[in-house]
């Protein structure tokens, strides 16, 4: 277990550069009630920030290492924490049946950004707000209901947001998680809808779907930009400004359907580091899917040589390939 972590400290010092950059960041657990033989940490931005314990109630689970950037770690995958470079947090996870219990403490920073995450949590929760769009759909929820109850929570947690005292990193991270609900409903509900339950959008009372997403800005942060909702939220606004587009003009618009199609749709679509962060996401999934890894060489190939200035989403996929 102690090589294992060696080498995965290892790797992720090679990976993201000197350690001049860095700082030691340290998560520990103490975790409760957990049926499983095994505790995992793994890191959303990186395979290589990962760890895995066993199971031994009480025990303090302790795991460093290097970054230079907020990180998210999930811990069993269902308790969420970020940390950011020089941060040290302690965990204690109690579980009691379905529900997790979550305490914090540590360093100020730390202890400030995840109280943040885990209020957000618990607005979601005061609002009964379902983050699955099929389970919604599974409960009938009509769409103008989910739309309303997406404002709600866009105002809500935006106020709740301005008022913390979190590092406007861990704020960043959690706005682009709010819009990730928020639009991702917005965009995506109304059509779900209407494809389970037959209800044709013109007639949800929704108002007029194609104005919906009138006057959003796409964030660019580099937090929202190392958000893998977020990704997703990119990749759906620009199918829907393009079939919108499509729309105006009167033509048929038709969702790309496979790897090569996206990626051509958003290098269109997106630039910079928006850009840059769509096509890596995209590269990322389809290589981790694990089939026909060839069809992505090419593109990789592509984005490397137009389109990549983040030297850390190249490093990954560099791996990813090897």
């Amino acid at each position: 277990m102690k090589k294992n972590l060696l080498f995965a400290i290892v790797a992720v010092l090679a990976l993201f550069g000197t350690a001049t950059a860095q700082q030691r960041t340290t998560l520990s657990a103490q975790v409760y009630g957990y049926q499983r033989e095994m505790v995992y940490f793994d890191c959303i931005q990186t395979p290589l920030i990962a760890a895995e314990f066993h199971t031994n109630p009480g025990e303090e689970h302790l795991y460093s290492f290097e970054c230079d950037d907020l990180v998210n770690i999930s811990i069993n995958g269902r308790v969420n924490v970020v940390l950011q470079p020089g941060d040290s947090l302690h965990v204690d996870v109690n579980y009691d049946g379905k529900n997790v219990k979550v305490e914090y403490s540590g360093s100020e920073r730390a202890v400030k950004n995840n109280r943040l995450m885990k209020s957000l949590e618990s607005l979601k929760a005061s609002l009964r707000y379902k983050s699955q769009l099929l389970g919604c759909v599974a409960l009938d929820i009509k769409p103008k209901t989910r739309i309303d109850d997406s404002k709600a929570l866009l105002e809500k947690a935006s106020a709740l947001i301005a008022r913390s005292t979190a590092s406007d990193e861990a704020k960043n991270y959690a706005a682009a998680l709010v819009d990730y609900d928020v639009y991702m409903s917005f965009m995506e509900y109304p059509v779900m809808y209407e494809s389970t339950r037959g209800l044709a959008v013109d007639s949800q009372e929704i108002g007029d779907y194609w104005s919906i997403m009138d006057g959003y800005v796409a964030r660019d942060d580099a937090q929202a930009l190392s958000c893998p909702e977020y990704a997703s939220l990119l990749m759906r606004y620009s199918f829907y400004m393009n079939e919108k587009a499509a729309r105006e003009k009167g033509k048929k618009y038709v969702m790309p359907g496979v790897m090569e199609d996206m990626y051509k749709e958003f290098v269109a679509f997106y630039s910079g580091a928006q850009r840059d962060f769509v096509l890596y996401t995209l590269l990322r999934n389809f290589i981790m899917n694990g089939q026909e890894i060839e069809r992505a060489d090419a593109l990789y190939q592509d984005y490397i040589a137009n389109y990549n200035s983040n030297a850390f989403y190249k490093s990954i996929l560099d791996m990813l390939l090897q």
